[in-house]
């Protein structure tokens, strides 16, 4: 593989958090922090986050070591968004923080019937029963016994009825 075919393999990574992240604003703040601009390593495992990866799966993907990119998270990533939204003496309890924060910050990405119609076109489809989950595909392989397979995760997040709503059930 040449170094045009590893770029292009790296921009992929982690592609849907374009669709739901206002990454170049974040980009942007994250880089007033740091005082330049986030290497495209630190972009990555943004996008790794926001996108619902641990710190081990986005290691996995990257062929990286899990403890090293732990370390690299802790030392960029989860320091500057501390920094970013004055959270910085509050501990952090797991790395679903970094994208929970984000998203009451307002970088994530108001889920609209416009928004949603252009990433039905881009190949995202987003249901509008889902946008309080997440579906996330880890793996499509051909498995010459039974086809396609893939593997996925899922993620919803749904609230108690009311006891008004219990009434009607």
């Amino acid at each position: 593989m040449n170094s045009s075919q590893s770029s292009d393999k790296t921009r992929e990574q982690f592609e849907s958090a374009v669709y739901f992240w206002k990454l170049d604003e974040l980009y942007a703040d994250l880089a007033l922090i740091k005082g330049r601009s986030l290497s495209k390593i630190e972009k990555l495992r943004l996008r790794g986050l926001l996108c619902g990866n641990s710190p081990a799966e986005i290691a996995q993907k990257l062929n990286r070591s899990v403890r090293g990119t732990e370390s690299d998270l802790c030392s960029t990533i989860y320091h500057y968004v501390k920094i970013l939204l004055k959270k910085d003496q509050k501990a952090m309890e797991n790395w679903r923080n970094i994208s929970e924060w984000l998203e009451q910050a307002g970088y994530k990405i108001p889920v609209e019937s416009e928004t949603q119609e252009t990433n039905q076109k881009k190949g995202v489809e987003i249901p509008v029963d889902m946008l309080n989950s997440l579906i996330k595909i880890n793996q499509i392989h051909n498995n010459q016994d039974r086809g396609v397979v893939f593997e996925i995760n899922v993620r919803v997040i749904a609230s108690m009825p009311t006891d008004d709503k219990k009434d009607k059930l």
